[in-house]
């Protein structure tokens, strides 16, 4: 039974010259063309393989007799299997029909579609913005195929396959290295710039200029979900740039954290440092923290409870709220710095007063008679002798006298 797939996608009958298949085909890819129908992209693609087999006379013959499987292994009326499905789809026969919808079934094998590169963008965010969620626009510049001639660059037959590569885009030579050594080199083939297509000067569509692309601006919107963390992707599938017989890529949007002047960020935890005086840290401290969501946190440290230069204190459940399940949250950590008052900051009596409070177990000090009084000051690196030579002059002078001394005994 004669396989009528192509023709039935194309809407022409199996006795359909070349005009007619063509006619056709500009007006089913203007009317499923993704910039018009965006949920049409598999019938698009489908379009654009029937044309590809259809308007080609040796890969129309294949088909006609053997069908969509003939078409795929290559049955040979003279053609080798291996260039018909390299000009095709730029490889071998082997895996053949994937992404083309309706022609996935019965066909012996799938094809491993070609796909463009990604396009990475960096988005800037707040640790505000990852806590609470946020969208944010995107502006993006790609290209897409050209509406006007449906990707193919310009008018009805105005496009032919390059005779300097053969439709590869490049050309392959080989080079004597030695008797019975050739190296072979792969070289872009120049005519056409790589795309195995030559077109007219004056048959070019006047809108993408025989490109087959155009761009175009899009506005994206970039859901931040409550949680998120630095570097974590967001994909927009298939928004990349489009090519003619080339899957678009994604657009990989990467998050940038800002620095956040109080918190810092471990994990679902967050981390800030709180400087406090000696009488907070010994008699109890209280102070407000504005939190990511524009809450203010009391924070309270009961008196009589001693806060240390350098302890961790948490506030469970007040950290980051978990990515996708944000009603489980981290907790907050506190790194307390205690700030000690300036020298002579109250009078002697105040100061015994202090003493006797706060140590009131402190032993005397046992003073021997021959015991002999001295200040102790702050220590200074740059601090000079009676001489006014500095420590560090005075080490380097004794040790140079060492060197010359130890010349003259080596003289001796």
């Amino acid at each position: 039974m004669a396989d009528n797939k192509l023709y039935e996608v194309l809407r022409v009958p199996r006795t359909a010259g070349d005009a007619e298949i063509k006619k056709s085909y500009r007006k089913l890819a203007k009317e499923f063309h993704p910039d018009k129908n965006p949920e049409a992209g598999d019938k698009f693609k489908e379009i654009s393989f029937a044309y590809e087999v259809l308007s080609d006379p040796k890969k129309r013959q294949i088909y006609d007799k053997h069908g969509i499987k003939g078409v795929q292994e290559g049955a040979s009326d003279g053609f080798p299997s291996d260039d018909i499905f390299s000009q095709l789809f730029g490889g071998g026969a082997s895996g053949l029909f994937g992404g083309l919808g309706g022609f996935g079934g019965g066909m012996g094998g799938r094809r491993k579609s070609r796909r463009g590169e990604d396009t990475v963008h960096p988005l800037k965010v707040t640790l505000e913005d990852m806590y609470n969620g946020k969208t944010a626009k995107l502006q993006l510049s790609k290209n897409v195929l050209c509406a006007a001639c449906a990707g193919i660059g310009g008018a009805e037959g105005a496009v032919t396959t390059c005779k300097q590569c053969r439709g590869y885009g490049y050309k392959v030579s080989y080079r004597q290295l030695a008797p019975g050594m050739a190296q072979q080199i792969q070289e872009k083939c120049t005519h056409c710039q790589t795309t195995g297509e030559i077109i007219n000067e004056k048959d070019r569509c006047t809108t993408c200029e025989g490109k087959k692309v155009v761009n175009q601006t899009k506005i994206l919107e970039v859901h931040v979900d409550k949680g998120m963390r630095e570097s974590q992707k967001i994909l927009f599938r298939g928004e990349g740039d489009q090519m003619p017989e080339v899957q678009p890529g994604d657009v990989v949007i990467v998050l940038q954290q800002k620095p956040h002047p109080t918190f810092e960020r471990s994990g679902d935890d967050l981390i800030m440092t709180k400087s406090i005086g000696l009488a907070e840290a010994l008699c109890g401290a209280s102070f407000v923290v504005r939190h990511l969501d524009g809450r203010n946190l009391l924070i309270k440290h009961p008196a009589g409870h001693v806060i240390r230069p350098g302890d961790v204190k948490g506030v469970v459940g007040e950290g980051m709220p978990q990515y996708r399940n944000p009603f489980e949250k981290g907790n907050l950590y506190i790194n307390f710095e205690v700030t000690f008052p300036k020298n002579h900051f109250c009078s002697e009596k105040v100061l015994m007063d202090l003493k006797t409070t706060l140590g009131p177990n402190i032993p005397p000090t046992v003073v021997p008679r021959d015991a002999e009084e001295v200040d102790l000051q702050e220590y200074d690196p740059t601090h000079r002798d009676a001489s006014g030579r500095s420590a560090e002059a005075y080490a380097s002078d004794e040790d140079e006298m060492h060197q010359h001394s130890g010349v003259q005994c080596a003289h001796q």
